[in-house]
């Protein structure tokens, strides 16, 4: 079948310097059919924090090579799609996960959620919304370079603060659209402290979205519940990230609930599924205000991989052949397809953090 390489071109505002687009974004393969989408950027101004924006012009969308279109489920869950799909690209959300958070908002309306470590040993979310739009999502925070691992395979636009510069150019050169302060739907809330008190009106960010080109591809591999293996029990989990931060599940009924979590019990986002997954962490070149170094996941490769699901888990391997390339899950007996459900990647690191079961 036929296939095209999608090449996304760069427009860099005056005094900018346009880079080389990520060639990562691999082969299309659409019912015999080549697809080619181009992208566009713009960097420009800064934050109200002092992080630099890269602020996108919205634009067509490609697929994450390997990746599945369906017109039938919805790509961040695999649950039925009903009615027709949004008329926006998936939009990730970068959201503060520390006490000065709280209270988090618009997790509850989250199809996925994804885990990182950042500096001091904290972390952050990345959390998808495509299905439902919550009213206000945030506290909304920089970008880092693990982002590009998490938001390519989606093809979905970033939203955050803003970033370091080195971030910035790499965000950029992966031909990801990002929204910082400025672009529509951001406002400060006066009743918290800066820098936790940015938000996002995440229906009026849509709204001035471009429709994507096609369907979105399915971010994970979906397969039917009757046939994910029974695993051993498991109703507790605790991952820790780091000396300074532990995220703890327990399985209730039928979803897993956040132990540590900061948004309130109205906007909880409460999974079918806990995916851990246990990556390298290196250093990203260069150190926050504070001084502290700037950690980056390698979300490539291959690692160890427990999935979390109806208090049991299972044991695996995942393995990503490149930062754009859709996440694989194995089992000794072959491929592991995920139940349809709403899925919290947790991305452990495998030297510092570890994780507990009970």
């Amino acid at each position: 079948m036929p296939c095209t390489r999608l090449r996304p071109r760069l427009r860099v505002a005056p005094g900018g310097r346009a880079s080389t687009p990520h060639r990562g974004r691999g082969h299309v393969v659409l019912a015999g059919a080549a697809l080619a989408t181009s992208a566009s950027l713009v960097l420009a101004g800064c934050s109200a924090d002092g992080e630099p924006q890269a602020q996108g012009a919205p634009g067509e969308q490609g697929v994450a090579k390997g990746a599945t279109l369906s017109t039938t489920r919805w790509p961040l869950t695999g649950l039925p799609l009903s009615g027709e799909a949004p008329k926006h690209p998936v939009m990730v959300v970068k959201i503060d996960n520390s006490t000065s958070s709280s209270p988090q908002l618009g997790l509850g309306k989250a199809d996925l959620v994804t885990e990182e470590l950042v500096e001091g040993g904290t972390t952050r979310l990345a959390v998808f919304f495509h299905s439902q739009l919550p009213k206000v999502a945030g506290p909304v925070r920089s970008m880092r370079a693990t982002d590009i691992g998490i938001v390519g395979p989606a093809e979905a636009v970033l939203v955050a603060s803003g970033g370091a510069p080195p971030t910035v150019r790499r965000v950029a050169q992966a031909g990801i659209k990002t929204f910082t302060e400025g672009a529509p739907g951001y406002f400060r809330e006066t009743s918290r402290t800066a820098p936790y008190d940015l938000m996002t009106r995440v229906p009026e960010l849509a709204a001035s979205l471009k429709p994507p080109a096609q369907p979105s591809a399915d971010y994970l591999t979906w397969g039917a519940e009757t046939d994910f293996p029974k695993g051993r029990p498991a109703r507790r989990v605790s991952v820790k990230f780091s000396d300074a931060h532990t995220t703890s599940w327990s399985y209730s009924g039928d979803t897993y609930t956040n132990l540590d979590g900061y948004a309130s019990a109205a906007d909880q986002f409460e999974p079918d599924t806990v995916l851990v997954l246990r990556v390298k962490v290196g250093d990203a070149g260069y150190r926050d205000p504070g001084g502290n170094p700037v950690p980056e996941t390698k979300f490539t490769g291959t690692g160890e991989a427990m999935v979390f699901r109806n208090g049991r888990v299972v044991r695996g391997t995942w393995a990503k052949a490149g930062l754009d390339a859709e996440l694989s899950l194995r089992t000794e007996a072959g491929e592991l397809a995920m139940p349809p459900g709403k899925v919290w990647t947790e991305l452990v690191p495998a030297g510092a953090g570890s994780v507990s079961i009970g």
